[in-house]
C-alpha cells in the first residue's frame, strides 16, 4: 500500500528564508529516515535537513537556490515502495545458498 509521505523543513530555529545550496536527493531515489535531502546555508550556520520518512523520492519540490523556511516542503516520498522494494531484493538469498550445495 503506497503513501506519500510529504517531507518538510524541520524547525530551523530564527532562520527564515534560507538557500538551498546543496540537493542529495532526485526522483527515484531510495532514501532512510534521518538521509540528508539537502544542505540550507544562512549567514551563521549550515545544516543539513534530514527526511522524516523511509521510500522511494516521486516529488523534489525544491531546486538550487532556492529559499526555504520551517515547514516549507522539500520532498514527496511514497513510503510503501520501500517495502515493496526490499521484499525483491530477500527473495534470491536463498536460491544462492541452493547454488553451492549442488555443486
Amino acid at each position: 500500500m503506497s503513501q506519500l509521505v510529504e517531507v518538510k523543513v524541520p524547525d530551523i530555529g530564527d532562520f527564515s528564508d534560507v538557500p538551498v545550496i546543496e540537493l542529495f536527493v532526485k526522483v527515484g531515489d531510495s532514501i532512510k529516515e534521518e538521509d540528508a535531502i539537502c544542505t540550507l546555508e544562512s549567514d551563521k550556520a549550515t545544516m543539513d535537513v534530514p527526511s522524516s520518512a523511509s521510500g522511494v523520492v516521486r516529488e523534489v519540490l525544491v531546486s538550487l537556490g532556492d529559499t526555504v523556511s520551517e515547514g516549507s516542503l522539500l520532498i514527496k516520498v511514497d513510503s510503501g515502495a520501500a517495502a515493496a522494494a526490499a521484499a525483491p531484493a530477500a527473495a534470491p538469498a536463498p536460491a544462492a545458498a541452493e547454488a553451492p550445495a549442488a555443486a
